[in-house]
């Protein structure tokens, strides 16, 4: 880095000097030039022709040299004649001093552009924490966990009297078993609940419009209330309708648990978009192109993670205290074992090839079935690696993708399990599967669970006052 910078310098150096030296034998040559065609008397200009263009008289006619008016004529022509070669040696001086700040103005830039990029989001992490008039959270866990236990021993206690609204997070376009096991589990318990379709890949405040006109149709047709849990950046879009759409909402929201959701921002989003920094623009430009080519998505998406633009939006539309809010955030892991997880994300068809029929009970649906194959990809091996990062890099936990202090809602009620678990945990299955530890369907009703409690008494103590 040091040698590059040195070569920069020199090269730097190089040219200004060799332009500096073009501009100065440039002035002089026009300087002799016009010197050559005009005559010169010690101490004055005698030229007719430099009178008439320097003087600054305003007669048309240019003054006459001798009689009674040659000397004042004199020395006009000698006043302008001296300040027109100051003026060309100021220039001379001007290009001189420009032309040596340009390698330190230089060196400055590339300095403030690799502290920016070695700095990252070390200021931004855990903002809301320390940000003024901001509500302090209460510690749910341990009342989570007791209901964590009933649910384990077969207590089920969601009631049928709200509609369970489940609402995905970023790409969840591309999964199609998001929150598809929660809402199977669920529908068997008699349950009404529903998978929010909105476009993952819009920006926050697009997705805040349709939830509200979501939201407003399920309520009119069921004439029940509704329960919201969103989970990553899906709590965020949640969070939003109930921030810009409050008046709207308010006798149609019961509650709302953010799982996993950047509600502060994420350094992944701000490392990766930020200004300033080195490649900012290169990096801007492959993002643009995977979201809004490939994926065909909205950069604003993104852009809506970093810590810049939640800032922004939290001290524009602040997020009303008069429904329960519930904050989930945990901690993946890091151990190697890890390394080798699949997770189960979606699944992919085989082609159409005539596969053979054992039994004459096999339905032609079994067997198009039978094409279809679950894909495994690596998402916990990736959670892993990200969480380590942000953990070396920052010192901060998290999921892999968002830290624990940025999921903390102001004013809410916020539970840490003593789990590791990574940030696409409670909504894909692994295929690794411990039947001792809870599921995240179990995980999901005991968080809907914490949330009608927390409902059912603030409703009490708002008829005791």
């Amino acid at each position: 880095m040091q040698d590059m910078l040195t070569n920069i310098w020199r090269l730097t150096s190089y040219i200004s000097n060799r332009f500096i030296q073009f501009l100065e034998d440039l002035v002089h040559r026009d300087t002799n030039r016009w010197t050559r065609n005009f005559r010169v008397t010690p101490g004055l200009f005698s030229s007719v022709h430099c009178a008439k263009g320097y003087t600054g008289s305003t007669s048309s006619q240019p003054p006459q040299i001798g009689g009674e008016n040659n000397g004042i004529g004199e020395r006009k022509v000698s006043n302008n004649c001296k300040e027109l070669l100051v003026d060309k040696r100021s220039v001379i001086l001007n290009v001189n001093y420009i032309f040596s700040t340009i390698p330190s103005i230089l060196l400055k830039r590339i300095k403030s552009r690799a502290w920016k990029t070695w700095h990252g989001s070390s200021d931004d992490i855990g903002w809301l924490q320390h940000a003024p008039e901001m509500p302090p959270v209460q510690d749910g866990t341990s009342r989570f966990l007791e209901l964590l236990s009933d649910i384990r021993n077969g207590e089920h206690s969601l009631p049928t009297s709200f509609v369970y609204l489940l609402i995905p997070g970023l790409f969840s376009n591309h999964g199609p078993l998001y929150f598809v096991a929660p809402k199977r589990f669920f529908s068997k318990m008699g349950l009404a609940c529903h998978i929010a379709k909105v476009n993952s890949e819009a920006s926050v405040e697009h997705n805040a419009l349709e939830l509200k006109q979501y939201i407003e149709e399920i309520y009119w047709g069921s004439g029940k209330p509704v329960m919201l849990l969103g989970h990553s950046k899906g709590g965020i879009d949640a969070a939003a309708a109930l921030s810009i759409y409050w008046s709207d909402l308010k006798d149609k929201v019961a509650g709302l648990a953010l799982v996993q959701s950047p509600y502060g921002g994420t350094p992944i989003a701000s490392d990766i978009l930020r200004e300033g920094q080195i490649g900012d623009k290169a990096t801007r430009r492959i993002m643009e192109l995977i979201i809004c080519k490939i994926i065909k998505g909205d950069i604003r998406a993104m852009e809506d993670l970093t810590y810049e633009k939640r800032k922004e939006f939290i001290m524009k539309h602040k997020l009303s205290l008069d429904i329960p809010l519930i904050s989930f955030h945990s901690e993946a892991s890091m151990a190697p074992g890890v390394l080798a997880t699949l997770t189960h994300i979606a699944h992919a068809e085989l082609p159409s090839l005539p596969l053979l029929k054992f039994s004459i009970d096999e339905s032609d649906s079994y067997v198009e079935s039978g094409r279809q194959v679950p894909v495994m990809i690596p998402a916990s091996a990736a959670m892993a690696v990200s969480a380590l990062h942000l953990r070396l890099r920052y010192g901060a936990k998290s999921d892999g993708l968002v830290t624990c202090c940025d999921a903390e809602v102001p004013g809410s009620v916020v539970v840490r399990p003593n789990m590791k678990l990574d940030h696409a945990w409670m909504v894909y299955s692994s295929k690794h599967r411990n039947s001792n530890e809870p599921n995240a369907c179990e995980m999901c009703e005991a968080l809907l669970a914490l949330l009608v409690e927390l409902g059912d008494t603030k409703r009490e103590v708002e008829q005791i006052l």
